[in-house]
């Protein structure tokens, strides 16, 4: 069994889908100019082909909002524009990625993916050593899975073409914030282990 993990990050459709709310605005061009849909696709299906386990992480809060921090400046519009409610539409793994019944499930109500989700339970019952990552945004979920895993002594591994911010330059800056914490590679050269 692997002691790997990819965790696509936030890749819901109220983020991402052409019909989502930020998928008509500056992320989804970011999401179509770097074919992050693609680039992701390809990806979870090396990692499968690999025995390489596949995690989703979602953003996501009860309908009345009640896990929603008030005074986020990141999550201040979710409760205003209606949008990462779960059970909807707009929380769900956009399905061009394929997601499968066996692939865990991670919803989060804050920006990392560590914070007060079971992340760190399914890591340790899986005997999970390296997290692969993909997802958007670079400066936002990605950043803050790769600092806190790199402190938590996973090898941290990022798939930069499977990632973007609300801009190319947001995104380049958030790559190379990472650098020191992570390697990074793209879903054409990237090798499961």
């Amino acid at each position: 069994m692997s002691d790997s993990i990819y965790l696509v990050l936030d890749m819901e459709n109220d983020l991402v889908h052409a019909d989502g709310p930020n998928g008509k605005a500056a992320y989804g061009d970011q999401v179509r100019g770097r074919n992050i849909l693609v680039n992701t696709r390809r990806a979870l299906d090396k990692a499968r082909a690999a025995g390489v386990l596949i995690g989703f992480v979602r953003v996501g809060f009860s309908p009345d909002y009640r896990e929603c921090p008030p005074n986020s400046p990141i999550f201040s519009g979710a409760r205003k524009n209606g949008i990462f409610k779960l059970g909807e539409w707009g929380t769900e793994v956009h399905p061009d990625l394929g997601q499968q019944p066996g692939d865990f499930d991670i919803v989060k109500h804050r920006v990392s993916p560590f914070y007060a989700t079971n992340l760190e339970a399914i890591l340790r019952a899986k005997g999970i050593k390296r997290i692969y990552c993909s997802g958007i945004s670079t400066n936002a979920v990605v950043q803050a899975l790769v600092r806190e895993g790199h402190d938590r002594d996973y090898e941290m591994i990022v798939l930069e073409d499977g990632c973007c911010g609300v801009s190319a330059e947001e995104h380049d800056n958030a790559i190379k914030g990472l650098q020191r914490f992570c390697r990074t590679t793209n879903s054409q050269d990237v090798v499961f282990e």
